[in-house]
């Protein structure tokens, strides 16, 4: 199995300097480990159009990783780090238009 690169773009990275430290590491633990399994166990498909690629979330006890796997590129591109509640998903397009 080829090994997939992992983007964090700016505002993911902002959200996790963020985060305590505990979290911070957890988060960073679990970005490192979508390099070599993109879609782990505990992961989840989220409904999005027109994106090219497939919008996944990671689910720390309260926080979301939401990210993007690119399967002809092998790349992942992290796009969110965010707690839940209060978020709801709704900033999902605006993110997605950055990421293009």
């Amino acid at each position: 199995m080829t090994a997939y690169t992992v983007f964090v773009t700016p505002e993911a990275l902002d959200d996790i300097r963020k985060l305590p430290g505990h979290i911070r590491q957890r988060i960073r633990r679990a970005i490192h480990d979508l390099a070599a399994a993109p879609r782990p166990q505990r992961s989840k498909a989220l409904d999005a159009d027109n994106i090219p690629g497939e919008l996944r979330r990671i689910r720390l006890e309260r926080w979301r990783i939401v990210y993007v796997v690119h399967d002809a590129d092998h790349v992942v591109d992290i796009i969110a780090v965010r707690k839940r509640p209060p978020y709801d998903y709704g900033d999902l397009s605006a993110l997605l238009e950055r990421l293009s």
